[in-house]
């Protein structure tokens, strides 16, 4: 089947967000929901084709009359949000807003259809069959429950619809949580249930994960018990809120928002709607009957507004002064916010088993949430699921663990033990009946490495491979059947197949220092002799975070300005030397690629770029312009893209490039980054993280037919007038308060590069000298105190100073 429009029908948070991905993506979307109270009624003399936006009453009144205005106002919203459904506002123009009364005859051009109604039965059956009546033959239908039996949901439907339903429940954000978990109607045929889950996953970048029909499914079968365990043993063992997330974050693998930053931003008052949904339908015998409760402290939260970030508060909160303060657990007081001084936050890098195992308080806290909660997890198989990976897989990609429950217990190998055999032992000690999965482990791993393939343990006691879908890739996975064809202490670079290489960068943030460079150098000579081309790529969470100020601030405590000229300057070398080299590059990018992670961007022929991918020059925070071509690279695209004409003459490619620079804007999605011309047109966007590297190398690969290297390019500026022109701009700014005085001197040092230094329009620069150009301004720039100033500061607080 093919999928080309889709339908959502209910426009809350989900529902609007659901109806954003699919746009984002690419595809119409119909969003349709109920028709407000007090609405103006249909004219029936009105065809489908005019009722859209019908509207009669004017003024004040003119969204209550409006018959779409749920759909209408959450489509807003979500443009509106600070956490935006959309990757870019032109998105919302491929969503369509309507009513569940009026444009019914909308969903019959629909070929997926994702009902995210109210949780209740009684309502499901009613819209369910409303569109059972318009839909096309062999439309899928879907729900996004996340409570209800799928054996409920259709059980007064004709088989026709039980043939095309299935649940699929999506995690909010839906932009941002890549975690869908589906579960397949008995007589849905498998080709049908396997093209939406590849649809899912190619075009919404999912990661599909099978579940049984049973409550909660996985994530929040295991999520929910985890939050509510967390919560009970912190308030009993009278562990202040601080350390509780700080133990129950980075050391474990899980989020730094931890336990109760989470709780804040679901919501206090949706988790005991969540934990009625689940007693509702959970078994008599799970232990989750057994231990729920809600404590005092939290109803009167909710009673007095304390909801989360919603509200006016949780359990943190930001006083009059905007500091964050933090509720004592047991008085309900608050106070300002304390760092943790856990020895155990500090021991993570030692291993799970050191963290757990730790004698203080926050040592305890975390061994006795967590055995519960992996005993917990341990215990539900195969009731919810035959697969331990699915288990795993839907607690990273629904909760962001760094690591599944199964993994957890792996990773508590000590001694020359085990992780299942301490864990067994554990069960014991705590007189906790030992899991059946892992007494059948035997004191076997559940995952293993072994001639270049990871395997997982099944329910029927032996080892089986782990497959990922078609176009799925990793480095990880690279690594695992391979070595590195060349390595350094910063860099290290791969045999991807079909002689494409990957260049890695293994420092710290992945940022740029002299051995990265003349790593590159490296790189750039075996693969002209080895290889067609080379993607630059890493499996890091973020690209780069560009120059290493470590490095710059050393050499600017000891007046080595030398040492800081030589590494601009061979940064630039290493950077030319890729954008002329005679094999195609093309960077892998994912997530945030900042500073000289931009430039490297830059001077890649393409890139291959996850949707949730951030890039910018941010230079000007720190107080430097970019020296690493990033002028030069920005200014050559958006010249190129006013084109020969030059209507306009030359300043408005040179503005937008200023304002993009001295702003320090960092683009919020692949989307945003097209417009600023950072990916250029031979650039490519994935929507799902797991296909970024794959489809990296299918481009290179491309690009590598008859390829042959870019000529070096020349530009013509303005000189002096373009120069005065910019800086009559930037002292505007400065007379209003929107840029402070060092604001002031490295905005006008950006306007000398972008304007050409000592030329004017009749000269052509080559990118050479617009190198040399950027070198003396930073140089300038690097020795100022103001310069320095921003340094220290980023360097101790990782943000900026405004001074």
């Amino acid at each position: 089947m093919t999928i080309k429009k889709i339908a959502v029908l209910g426009s809350g948070v989900m529902g609007s967000g659901i109806a954003a991905l699919c746009a984002n993506a690419g595809f119409d979307v119909v969003l349709l929901d109920i028709v407000p109270e007090g609405a103006q009624e249909r004219d029936p003399a009105l065809s489908p084709s005019h009722r859209e936006g019908q509207q009669t009453v004017a003024g004040d009144n003119h969204k209550k009359s409006d018959r779409n205005a749920l759909a209408k106002g959450a489509i807003e919203k979500q443009l509106s949000s600070k956490m935006s459904g959309f990757t870019h506002p032109k998105n919302a123009k491929r969503v369509v807003a309507g009513n569940l009364e009026d444009d019914l005859d909308k969903l019959a051009e629909c070929d997926w259809i994702i009902e995210v109604v109210l949780e209740k039965l009684e309502v499901k059956h009613k819209v369910y069959k409303t569109i059972d009546a318009v839909r096309k033959k062999g439309s899928i239908v879907s729900s996004n429950t996340s409570t209800l039996p799928l054996n409920k949901l259709i059980e007064p439907m004709p088989e026709s619809f039980k043939a095309d339903f299935m649940i699929s429940h999506f995690f909010n954000p839906p932009r941002h949580m890549p975690l869908l978990e589906v579960v397949k109607s008995p007589t849905m045929p498998q080709a049908t249930y396997d093209a939406v889950k590849h649809f899912a996953d190619v075009h919404l970048g999912k990661g599909c994960v099978e579940c049984k029909d049973t409550p909660g499914f996985l994530a929040n079968r295991i999520g929910v018990y985890w939050l509510m365990v967390a919560l009970y043993d912190a308030i009993e063992m009278g562990i202040a809120v601080e350390d509780a997330d700080a133990i129950m974050g980075k050391p474990l693998g899980i989020p730094k928002t931890g336990v109760f930053g989470l709780f804040d931003l679901i919501g206090i008052d949706l988790m005991p709607l969540i934990a009625k949904a689940m007693l509702d339908t959970l078994p008599e015998s799970d232990v989750f009957r057994s231990i729920y409760h809600q404590p005092e402290l939290v109803t009167k939260m909710i009673a007095d507004g304390y909801t989360g970030r919603k509200g006016k508060g949780g359990f943190y909160r930001l006083d009059a002064k905007k500091k964050k303060e933090v509720i004592n657990l047991k008085s309900g007081e608050y106070a300002a916010q304390k760092e943790s001084r856990l020895e155990s936050v500090n021991v993570g890098k030692a291993g799970l088993a050191a963290v757990l195992s730790h004698p203080d308080a926050g040592g305890k806290y975390a061994a006795s949430v967590m055995l519960k909660v992996l005993h917990y997890a341990a215990s539900l198989v195969p009731e919810i699921s035959d697969s331990i990976r699915n288990i795993d897989d839907a607690m990273k990609m629904g909760y962001a663990w760094k690591w599944g429950p199964f993994e957890l217990i792996d990773r508590l190998a000590y001694g020359g033990k085990s992780g299942t055999e301490i864990f067994a032992a554990k069960c014991v000690e705590f007189g906790l009946p030992v899991p059946a999965i892992i007494a059948q482990a035997a004191g076997r791993t559940f995952y293993k490495t072994d001639a270049g393939q990871e395997w997982v343990l099944g329910l029927d006691g032996d080892y089986s491979e782990v497959i990922y879908p078609a176009g799925s890739l990793m480095l990880s996975d690279v690594k695992i059947r391979s070595k590195p064809v060349m390595k350094t202490g910063a860099a290290s670079l791969w045999d991807m197949g079909d002689g494409i290489a990957c260049f890695e960068l293994n420092t710290k943030m992945n940022t740029f220092d002299l051995d990265v460079f003349a790593s590159l150098h490296k790189a750039i000579d075996v693969v002209q002799r080895d290889f067609k081309g080379m993607v630059i790529g890493t499996d890091a969470e973020r690209f780069s975070l560009g120059a290493n100020l470590g490095f710059f601030m050393l050499a600017a405590n000891t007046a080595s300005w030398w040492a800081i000229s030589d590494a601009v300057r061979a940064g630039q070398h290493a950077f030319m030397a890729l954008k002329f080299a005679p094999f195609p590059s093309v960077a892998s990018l994912s997530h945030m690629a900042l500073g000289g992670g931009c430039e490297l961007l830059l001077h890649c022929d393409a890139v291959q770029a996850h949707i949730e991918s951030y890039p910018g020059l941010v230079e000007v925070g720190v107080g430097i312009v970019p020296g690493w071509g990033g002028c030069k690279e920005m200014l050559l695209r958006h010249f190129a893209l006013q084109g020969k004409a030059m209507a306009g003459g030359p300043m408005p490619p040179i503005s937008k490039v200023f304002e993009m620079i001295s702003m320090a804007k960092v683009a919020g999605s692949a989307h945003e980054a097209q417009e600023m011309q950072i990916l250029n047109a031979k650039s490519g966007i994935s929507m799902n993280r797991r296909r970024v590297l794959a489809d990296a190398k299918i481009r290179c690969l491309e690009l590598a037919k008859n390829y042959q290297a870019p000529v070096p390019a020349t530009l013509n500026l303005p000189g002096a007038s373009g120069y005065a022109a910019l800086c009559m701009a930037v002292e505007n700014f400065v007379k209003n308060g929107r840029a402070t005085p060092h604001d002031e001197v490295v905005s006008k040092a950006l306007a000398r590069v972008l304007t050409g230094g000592d030329t004017d329009i009749t000269q052509a620069i080559t990118e050479q000298q617009l190198l040399y150009l950027e070198h003396e301004i930073f140089m300038t720039l690097v020795k100022s105190k103001g310069t320095i100033a921003r340094v220290e500061h980023m360097l101790e607080t990782n943000k900026p100073l405004r001074n």
